[in-house]
């Protein structure tokens, strides 16, 4: 498995672990605000494989605690469970980041007790979905399916949606609010900009709109917190 892209330690990936991250390419999104835009593809040269990973994980035993898949979309990988496997029979800890569009590759990681905290992004309402992404269309029974499967199977989790003063509004958070009813963690990360982001002119929202966003989706979540303010 090619790896693009690797943080050797974070404190802020996984929460509450120390952990590195792993950046796999590809991605079926085209979010124009993405931090990552340039993992869309898997055009760049690789840093490393899976084997050159695990031996630094062998190194890294007793420092570190977990790993953190990240992409692009880390399922479109097939060889994903396969290095999971491998890092969970070390005793680390694994989360996973997925963008929801493929439950049947998230049901096999969490069916197979390979991650321990599933995080994924809910871009928009439905009705703004598709542009929130980047795409003309996205198959939302496909979300729908990866929502169950991470409230109904995941060991711990988090929704989360990164706000975009030119995307969302109230209205977003009126339809995502039902849409995770009874999730048990939610938030709102405020958009920031970065050389990255490959289409310009994106702000984030004020901190009092991003509360009023926050208090929208608090009746239908158990935790809704705020990132990035």
């Amino acid at each position: 498995m090619k790896i693009h892209g690797f943080q050797k330690l974070t404190l802020l990936d996984y929460p509450g672990h120390t952990a590195c991250t792993v950046f796999l390419a590809g991605c079926d999104l085209r979010c124009p605000y993405c931090h990552n835009a340039g993992l869309l593809d898997a055009s760049a040269s690789p840093l490393m494989d899976d084997s050159e990973l695990i031996a630094f994980l062998r190194k890294r035993k007793g420092l570190l605690d977990g790993v953190a898949f990240t992409g692009g979309e880390p399922l479109l990988h097939r060889e994903l469970p396969e290095v999971m496997e491998k890092i969970r029979s070390m005793g680390y800890r694994i989360k996973l980041d997925t963008n929801g569009l493929h439950p049947e590759a998230l049901k096999t990681v969490l069916d197979g007790g390979l991650a321990d905290y599933a995080a994924m992004d809910i871009k928009n309402s439905r009705d703004k979905y598709a542009a929130s992404s980047g795409v003309s269309t996205v198959d939302l029974s496909r979300i729908d399916r990866s929502i169950t499967l991470i409230m109904d199977r995941a060991p711990d989790y988090e929704f989360r949606t990164t706000v975009v003063d030119q995307l969302h509004d109230e209205d977003s958070f009126r339809d995502i609010g039902p849409w995770i009813r009874g999730a048990g963690r939610y938030f709102l990360q405020a958009f920031t900009d970065r050389d990255s982001v490959p289409f310009r002119g994106f702000t984030a929202p004020t901190a009092e709109q991003m509360e009023k966003y926050a208090s929208i989706v608090r009746p239908f979540v158990g935790e809704v917190s705020l990132r990035g303010l």
